[in-house]
Parts: C-alpha cells; structure tokens; sequence
C-alpha cells in the first residue's frame, strides 16, 4: 500500500489491518517507523477536522510537517498539480496529503511520482481516511460489521463520506441505506422519506448540505422538517443505535443542536478517532518509501 487514493482499491484485509493499527494507537503503542519522514499537506479546500487531524497524526508517528499554503504556491501562477507534487518531491519530500476540488485529482500524478499520496478528498469523488475513521468508529462501538444496517442521510449525490462509506460497509457485509430528497440521489437508489429506517438502523450517519455545491436555493427549515433528525425522530432510534456525521455539521439543519453531544453521539469521538486511523494511514504508506 503505498498510496491512499480510494477506498475501492483497499481490500477488506487492508481495511482491517488499518483498523487494528489504530486500535493499537489508541492504547499507545508506539510508531514502528525507524527514521523522520517528510510530509506536507496540500488543501486546495477549506478543512478543519481532516487538515489539522492528518498534521497532529504527522507529528505523532515523528514525521517533519513542511508548510504548504495554497494561497500562495505557484499553482496560483499556472503551474500544474504534477509539477508541483514533482517539486516537493525533488526537494526532499515523503508524501503528500492532497485535498482538491477536481475529482480524481490524482490519476495525473500515478505515472512519474515517487512520493507517496494520501486523498484527503476529491472533488464528489472520495475520501478514504474518512471512510476508515467511520469503520473505526463503528467497529468500536459494535465489535464486528456484519449483520449491521448503516442509515446514511443527507446530500448523497455530492457527498465524497457516503460513495467511500457504501463501497467499504457493503464490502464488511453492512446493510446501507440512503435517505435524501429525490434531486439529491445522484447514483444511489435512496429512500425520500424515514418510514422504518429509524426502527431499523444501527447508525444513523447525517451528511452536511454542502451549500457551495447548489445552484438551487432550498430552505433549511423545510428540509429539518422532512429529512433531519429530530429530537421525535431519534426516540425512535433503537435503544443501542448511535449518531454519526463526518462535520462540519450545520445545527438544527440535518440534525437538531441538542443532539449534537447527546449520548447516542459519536460526532466528536470521530474525530478522536480520525488522529488514530490517520496515524496508522501515514505508518502504513512511509513504511513503503
């Protein structure tokens, strides 16, 4: 495994293996890398949780973080994606961490670079470190996969959490899913209404609207009303059933702000857990360099 690009390249024992890695994180084992490592961190998209989860995992497995702003790198002169990743790695660099809006982003830098890459999200595409973060979460929560059923809930057609999230849950043998208004199903066969699939489901995972995708202006009172969880709809959850949403999380949009750290919440144990899962991503891959 020497790059990260989306899920459906890892197999189920890759995903378990990362998993198991994580675990042992958490329980504070240390990083089995034998020297420093050289990483930076290119977001071309705004990111709290996942930039400065996979920088506190970096220093954690002992890698030297070099600084990279977007805003002014020579990308902003014209220069491509492959020339600047070939300039890191020129100069020294280990791996990359690439977030940007294009999907796919990355086919352009499998033939000729030498660095490891890690997808930190692609456009609608994917975001592989958010996927095993989710596994992570549940796999703690439920110790097995099998024989679950996942309730995902939002904007599907642009959501890169749920095309990651589906291809690896079904692959563990988990029951997905999708709940979202009609226009917003894109590939997905979805449900438009939550009729059983809160008496049902295991997790109930909410997806952010991504705002800055739509053309089309929607009200956000109106989609609470018909499509988020309320505090009605999460009484009717089963009694061991948990919350989840990748963040950042609009309140009282796709989920009520009081349930945000109710006691079904694990919205901010994800993001615990994406530090551990990250740290067991960067093991795997700079242990190939």
């Amino acid at each position: 495994m020497k790059n990260l690009l989306s899920m459906e390249h890892l197999s189920n024992d890759e995903v378990l293996a990362i998993l198991e890695r994580a675990r042992e994180f958490e329980q504070g084992a240390e990083t089995k890398l034998q020297r420093s490592y050289y990483v930076a961190n290119l977001f071309f998209e705004p990111s709290t949780r996942t930039k400065t989860s996979f920088e506190m995992a970096e220093r954690k497995v002992g890698c030297t973080v070099i600084p990279f702003e977007a805003g002014f790198s020579s990308m902003l002169k014209g220069e491509t994606l492959y020339d600047t990743v070939k300039t890191l790695e020129m100069i020294g660099l280990d791996t990359v961490v690439i977030r940007a809006k294009e999907d796919e982003y990355y086919k352009e830098l499998l033939e000729g670079i030498n660095v490891g890459i890690i997808n930190a999200g692609d456009g609608t595409g994917q975001h592989p470190s958010q996927s095993l973060l989710d596994l992570y979460t549940i796999y703690k929560e439920f110790g097995r996969f099998e024989g679950l059923t996942v309730t995902i809930a939002g904007d599907i057609s642009h959501s890169r959490v749920a095309k990651s999230d589906a291809i690896a849950l079904r692959r563990l043998g988990v029951n997905v899913n999708f709940l979202c208004p009609p226009e917003w199903a894109g590939d997905f066969e979805a449900q438009h209404a939550w009729n059983g699939l809160l008496e049902e489901s295991d997790v109930i995972m909410l997806l952010r609207i991504q705002h800055e995708r739509h053309d089309v202006y929607f009200s956000k009172e109106n989609y609470h009303q018909q499509f988020g969880l309320t505090p009605e709809r999460e009484k009717q959850m089963k009694e061991h059933a948990i919350i989840m949403h990748p963040a950042p999380v609009n309140r009282d949009v796709e989920i009520a702000s009081e349930l945000v750290e109710c006691g079904r919440s694990r919205i901010f144990q994800q993001v615990q857990n994406g530090v551990f899962v990250r740290m067991a991503i960067l093991e795997t891959i700079l242990k190939e360099r």
